[in-house]
C-alpha cells in the first residue's frame, strides 16, 4: 500500500518545491507513494472530511484564513497516529507544535537532506503507530494498539493500562516493559509512560496530552527528560 503525503501551501513555487523533493526522497527509498497537494487549509479540511487515510502531512504555517497549527489542532482532534511535519519561516510558532504533537518543524528555505531526514522519521513512526499489545481478559482476547496506550501502573500485584479504557492484569511491569518498545519509558518501579503522550515533565510529576497528572518519583524527571532527549 502507498504511503499517503499531504502537502498543503499557499505558495505554488513552495509546493512545486516540495512536492519534487518528496518525490525524489521516495524514488530513492524505492517507496510508493500517493502525494497530494492543498492551497490552503480550508481546502484540505473539505477533502479530509470525506478521506482521512493520510500518513503524513507537511504543512505550511503561514497561510490565509487559517493557519497550519490551528488546522493540525482540528486533525488531532480525531487523528493521534498521522505524522504532522511543519514547514515555516519563523520560529515562533515551535512551540505551539507541541500542543499537536507535530514531528519537526523545517524552515524555510527547506534542506533537501534534513527533509528527507524527517521523512525518514515519519516512516518510522508510521509503522510503530501500527504496533499492537495482545492481552487475554476473562477469557477473551484483547488488542490495543501501541500509539493507544497512555501509561501502565502498578498496583499492588496487579498492573493497569490506560488506554481508551483500563484494563488490569496479574502481570509484571518488567513483562511488560520487554514486550514494549522504545517509546515507553520505565519511571521508578510502578510506571511505564508512552514518551508519545507527554506534553511536560517537571522535576516532580509529568502532565500527558490528555491532560493526566502522574507524580514522578525521587530520578524520575532525570530518566524521562533524558529518555524524551534520546527519542528526538
Amino acid at each position: 500500500m502507498p504511503c499517503r503525503i499531504a502537502i498543503c501551501d499557499d505558495d505554488p513555487a513552495a509546493i512545486t518545491l516540495m512536492t519534487e523533493l518528496t518525490r525524489t526522497w521516495a524514488g530513492a527509498r524505492e517507496l510508493s507513494v500517493r502525494l497530494e497537494t492543498f492551497p490552503s487549509a480550508e481546502a484540505f479540511l473539505f477533502h479530509y472530511a470525506e478521506d482521512k487515510d493520510f500518513d503524513i502531512l507537511l504543512l505550511d504555517i503561514e497561510m490565509g484564513k487559517m493557519d497550519g497549527v490551528t488546522m493540525a489542532r482540528q486533525i488531532r482532534r480525531e487523528n493521534e497516529t498521522v505524522q504532522i511535519i511543519f514547514v515555516t519561516g519563523y520560529s515562533d510558532y515551535i512551540a505551539e507544535g507541541y500542543e499537536v504533537a507535530a514531528l519537526h518543524y523545517l524552515m524555510k528555505p527547506v534542506d533537501k537532506d534534513k527533509l528527507f531526514t524527517v521523512l525518514d522519521r515519519a516512516l518510522v513512526k508510521k509503522g510503530e503507530s501500527e504496533r499492537h499489545l495482545n492481552l487475554e481478559l476473562s477469557g477473551e482476547m484483547v488488542r490495543i494498539p501501541f500509539r493507544e496506550l497512555r501509561y501502565l501502573e502498578v498496583r499492588q500485584n496487579y498492573v493497569t493500562l490506560f488506554a481508551g479504557e483500563e484494563y488490569t492484569v496479574k502481570r509484571t511491569l518488567g513483562e511488560f516493559e520487554r514486550e514494549l518498545d522504545a517509546r515507553f519509558c520505565r519511571v521508578g518501579r510502578s510506571l511505564l509512560v508512552n514518551l508519545d503522550k507527554v506534553r511536560r515533565v517537571t522535576k516532580t510529576q509529568v502532565t500527558l496530552t490528555d491532560g493526566t497528572i502522574l507524580p514522578l518519583p525521587r530520578g524520575g524527571f532525570e530518566t524521562l527528560n533524558r529518555a524524551i532527549i534520546d527519542r528526538e
